[in-house]
């Protein structure tokens, strides 16, 4: 192949694209990575780059926690659960409805306070089976929990089956099945809580309020609240609000305490299951 016929152009400034030689003489002749003389020793106050390096960072002591201090250090963690609604002061209030001992709850109430309940508790990631005499009445509910997921089971009276629970796949199960509701075929386990509704006290809902570990008791009338309150040990103060309750509200006991408690359902809540109310 021929030599080309133009001559390349060489920018012997050193200003364009091809670099001053090396080692040349005159002010050409600093490497281009060395600093300039008059920049030794004079710059900007404050901390000096160093190449390849960036900034020089703060020259502060380390921060160091001696080990007798470490008793101090405290981490305000709240409560884990669901939550239920708001306390009379207005704060969260939340429910263990799931935990790694058997757990038995017995509600007297509505289906729509046990709806509610099922719900959040899916929200939190574990699974609810609902073993109920009337099963269309969860069966809208059970499509609409877990958007999509099958979240929620619902079976025919002694029609259910074991579950597994685990640690991370933690199950409610809901017996809604009236005021005389059967023998359980799925005793409380480790990660597998029982909730009984009752819509009333029954014959042997003195005994089911009595081995329960938790109670939840929306409005009572005057008759249930006096048997409820000798049952619970109640105050009688406490025990004679019970009949006066609104639809929201519900008082949650146990045997080391009770406490009040309004549910406010949230807009979902309201179109999928309706207002609240004591009744179904």
């Amino acid at each position: 192949m021929a030599s080309p016929t133009y001559q390349p152009r060489v920018n012997t400034s050193g200003n364009g694209w091809r670099n001053p030689p090396i080692g040349g003489s005159g002010t050409g002749s600093r490497l281009s990575h060395q600093p300039r003389p008059d920049e030794d020793h004079s710059g900007p106050t404050g901390p000096k780059p160093r190449p390849g390096f960036g900034l020089r960072g703060p020259r502060r002591s380390p921060h160091i926690l001696t080990a007798e201090s470490l008793a101090s250090l405290t981490l305000p963690v709240g409560d884990d659960g669901v939550i239920i609604g708001i306390d009379p002061q207005n704060q969260p209030a939340v429910l263990s409805l799931l935990r790694p001992a058997p757990m038995e709850i017995a509600l007297v109430g509505s289906m729509w306070m046990a709806q509610v309940l099922a719900l959040r508790t899916v929200a939190t990631g574990a699974r609810v089976a609902v073993e109920t005499a009337r099963p269309p009445a969860w069966g809208q509910m059970a499509q609409a929990a877990g958007g999509g997921q099958q979240c929620v089971s619902v079976h025919d009276v002694r029609q259910i089956a074991p579950q597994g629970p685990s640690v991370s796949s933690p199950v409610l199960v809901v017996r809604d099945m009236g005021a005389r509701p059967p023998r359980n075929q799925l005793a409380p386990s480790p990660w597998q809580s029982v909730l009984t509704v009752l819509p009333f006290l029954g014959p042997r809902s003195p005994q089911m309020l009595g081995r329960a570990d938790l109670v939840g008791l929306q409005r009572l009338s005057p008759e249930e609240a006096e048997v409820v309150t000798r049952i619970m040990r109640l105050p009688d103060q406490v025990g004679a609000v019970l009949p006066t309750l609104s639809d929201n509200a519900m008082l949650w006991c146990s045997r080391d305490g009770h406490q009040f408690v309004m549910t406010q359902p949230t807009e979902a809540e309201t179109n999928l299951l309706g207002g609240p109310r004591r009744m179904d």
